[in-house]
């Protein structure tokens, strides 16, 4: 497992240190979720270029453990000690709620090219969350796919029933709780810090991940058995402090967006057979790793067990979560209309 350093006051400080007039700075401050070289990561160095080939600014890029866990970094946005962050929705659940649509299984589609045509045209991610970021104190510069979500177990499974007494780790997510209630397991909700020490100890049976961080976190070495149940992608989101971006010049303001949109051209180049690359490795390392890949008719008892889950989201987000569902569903018919 690769070592992680954790948030120190005198860390803290360093950050603070100078911090009048930040929208000003010609240093800015990005973290996100993942070690070096992953897709988070990759995104983050992608916009750092583009920024400082296009302006007198630098940006320092923070990764997982060098500021805290998700939680930290996100209060540090807010309150603005960082300017950028990269955060995935499990995690943004609990500050914005509707977010947490991407963990109802079975609504985004598996195959690559469905996934990034959606992120691509769809009115929900591009015009509704944008809104309800800005809500929170946060600029939405891109939602963007990170890869399939793969559950690894102590043992394989193909059927719900195989799950139950399971302990599956979670993001502290109230939706994705329900999501692995409904498939029969017990969710244990934990920061990503107790993940690989749970599975070890087997205080944890098995979690989830996309693959390639199953693989840069070492997951295989302490839970093996990799189970595709086709149940949905890992999504993240890279945001701004508002009021940062609020106080940047025009000008700025479309560094900042074009420096988005150039990340995420890159991300997408790169997470194109980052699955299958990641999966060699995996296997290449460990002779003890299983991969089971459900049939539809496997699949059919897992997704029959989706709409409860889909009830759930209604009920935790009212109104704007129906009708945030309601436009998820109307983009992927749009999507797979133009297939």
């Amino acid at each position: 497992m690769k070592a992680t350093k954790l948030m120190t006051t005198a860390t803290v400080g360093a950050l603070l240190f100078g911090m009048s007039a930040a929208a000003h700075s010609a240093n800015w401050r990005y973290a996100h979720e993942e070690f070096e070289g992953d897709v988070q990561d990759v995104f983050a160095t992608a916009f750092k270029e583009y920024i400082e080939e296009n302006s007198d600014h630098t940006l320092q890029v923070y990764r997982f453990g060098e500021l805290g866990e998700s939680d930290d970094i996100m209060e540090q946005t807010q309150a603005g000690i960082l300017q950028f962050v990269n955060q995935s929705p499990g995690f943004t659940g609990a500050l914005i709620p509707e977010a947490q649509i991407f963990f109802v299984p079975y609504l985004l589609p598996t195959d690559e090219e469905t996934v990034i045509e959606f992120f691509n045209t769809s009115v929900a991610i591009n015009e509704m969350f944008p809104e309800l970021y800005a809500e929170q104190g946060l600029e939405l510069l891109k939602m963007y796919p990170e890869g399939e979500m793969i559950v690894t177990l102590d043992e394989p499974f193909t059927t719900p029933e195989e799950l139950r007494g399971k302990n599956i780790r979670i993001m502290t997510n109230p939706l994705l709780s329900a999501t692995y209630q409904a498939f029969g397991a017990s969710p244990t909700p934990l920061p990503w810090g107790e993940v690989y020490g749970g599975l070890q100890t087997g205080i944890l049976q098995g979690q989830e991940n996309p693959i390639f961080w199953i693989e840069s976190g070492g997951l295989y070495e302490v839970s093996p058995h990799l189970v595709y149940t086709g149940h949905g992608w890992f999504t993240t989101a890279m945001m701004a402090n508002q009021n940062f971006f609020d106080g940047l010049s025009e000008d700025e303001q479309q560094l900042v967006r074009d420096a988005s949109e150039h990340a995420y051209e890159i991300i997408i180049d790169h997470i194109s057979g980052l699955a299958e690359e990641s999966l060699a490795k995996i296997q290449e390392a460990s002779d003890e790793v299983t991969v089971t890949r459900l049939t539809e008719e496997q699949i059919e008892a897992f997704r029959a067990r989706a709409p409860q889950v889909e009830e759930e989201f209604i009920e935790m987000t009212g109104e704007r979560g129906r009708e945030l569902i309601e436009q998820f569903h109307a983009d992927l018919e749009a999507v797979r209309a133009d297939d």
